[in-house]
């Protein structure tokens, strides 16, 4: 799938028939920010283990278990890979990102005291603000919040003066599922480090956008969802420094995280099946394995030039069309292809729906981060989102049918 960086441009064309789901060319699919197809190789991983392994993890003993196990145990370290942990021990499988903050906020919450500070943004994905609310209710904890720039980005400006040396934990959306902006994390890494917290990043935005270095970027916690990643539903990852996970208590108990157990107490085993109580999601981290080590084996350089492409194409058009606000960077620097906008008399539902009837897939409302959208003074914005088998005629249809939708006004 790997192409020469100088004498052949990304096919786009090429790629988008790896996916079966894509296959009807009346069908502009602009909404894998919300969730991305899969391509033939990850479903031909799901269909392997339902059929040729389809068992229980770990405690089986029959050549069923032992192939669902090692199936199990591999997709485990292609996460690792992926990321480039320094162990698979450090991946712990969930059931999306929400899970994974979930997890992160009663497990390192458990540890905190009434005045310790946790610092967000008002960039946050609900899943990245409301385990927060809750623990502040449960145990004292005080929020802060880094506000954004007009423009839709992070206001970094203000890391000194909101965070003290009370904050124990950062924990930031890597890249904006509203406004696609990039969060610098080098710098907010450091100025973390000099207060002592910890950071933690929302990779949901941008795990799809290609493989990770968590030891480059030096965070403590990171996650991610699968179904963003052109994996399945169902599954996350939640990646975590070893030592941090193993002073971290379990989230939830029942089987397969049991060390010993007796009528009164119960010991639990080291990271990572702590945090993986019950049967865990199997065929669906074996088949964002795959998901993964396809992502791998592209060439990531040429894709991010494509998108950027699409995505100053697609910025271009809307600015040119009356009516039509961008909520976001205008620029393509240290941004996604993750655009919203609003339409002049319009609301984003019927801009959805008028799309849809032109074959535009796209997503309409709050996107999960209403005070976000809100700080731009609007109720509700339409989302068109890039992925590598994004095209030219996708933009095309989207920029025709907004342009008749403006006629109507």
């Amino acid at each position: 799938m790997k192409a020469s960086r100088q004498n052949h441009p990304f096919d786009a064309a090429a790629l988008k028939r790896a996916f079966p789901s894509l296959a009807d060319a009346s069908l502009h699919y602009l909404d894998s920010a919300a969730t991305a197809q899969m391509p033939e190789v990850v479903l031909d991983a799901l269909r392997r283990f339902e059929l040729q392994a389809r068992a229980n993890v770990h405690e089986g003993l029959h050549r069923l278990a032992r192939a669902a196990t090692d199936a199990y145990d591999e997709a485990r370290g292609r996460a690792a890979r992926f990321l480039h942990a320094n162990s698979p021990e450090e991946v712990v499988f969930t059931y999306g990102a929400t899970s994974a903050i979930n997890l992160l906020a009663h497990s390192f919450g458990a540890q905190l005291e009434p005045g310790d500070e946790i610092l967000l943004s008002v960039l946050e994905h609900h899943s990245n603000l409301v385990p927060w609310q809750r623990l502040a209710e449960r145990r004292g904890i005080v929020l802060r919040f880094l506000p954004m720039t007009p423009e839709g980005r992070l206001d970094l400006a203000w890391l000194n003066s909101e965070l003290t040396h009370r904050c124990r934990l950062v924990a930031l959306t890597h890249c904006s599922n509203v406004t696609g902006a990039m969060t610098d994390a080098a710098q907010v890494v450091a100025a973390a480090r000099a207060v002592g917290a910890k950071v933690m990043l929302d990779g949901a935005q941008r795990a799809p956008h290609g493989p990770l270095d968590v030891r480059k970027l030096d965070v403590d916690f990171y996650v991610f969802s699968g179904h963003k990643t052109y994996g399945p539903t169902g599954i996350g990852v939640f990646w975590g420094r070893r030592e941090l996970l193993e002073s971290m208590p379990p989230f939830m108990t029942g089987g397969q995280m049991i060390e010993a157990v007796t009528l009164t107490k119960a010991t639990f085993r080291p990271p990572p099946r702590r945090f993986e109580a019950g049967t865990p999601p199997i065929a669906a981290a074996i088949g964002l394995g795959a998901a993964l080590e396809w992502m791998q084996a592209l060439d990531w350089h040429a894709i991010q030039m494509h998108e950027l492409r699409l995505t100053r194409r697609l910025l271009d058009g809307l600015a040119s069309i009356a009516g039509v606000r961008v909520l976001g960077p205008l620029d393509t620097h240290d941004r996604r292809g993750v655009v919203s906008f609003s339409v002049e008399g319009f609301s984003a539902e019927e801009v959805c729906r008028c799309l849809d009837t032109r074959g535009v897939a796209l997503r309409g409302g709050y996107h999960c981060a209403q005070p976000l959208v809100r700080g731009f003074g609007v109720d509700g914005a339409a989302r068109a989102s890039l992925a590598p088998y994004s095209v030219d005629g996708d933009i095309d249809v989207l920029l025709g049918g907004l342009e008749e939708l403006g006629g109507t006004r």
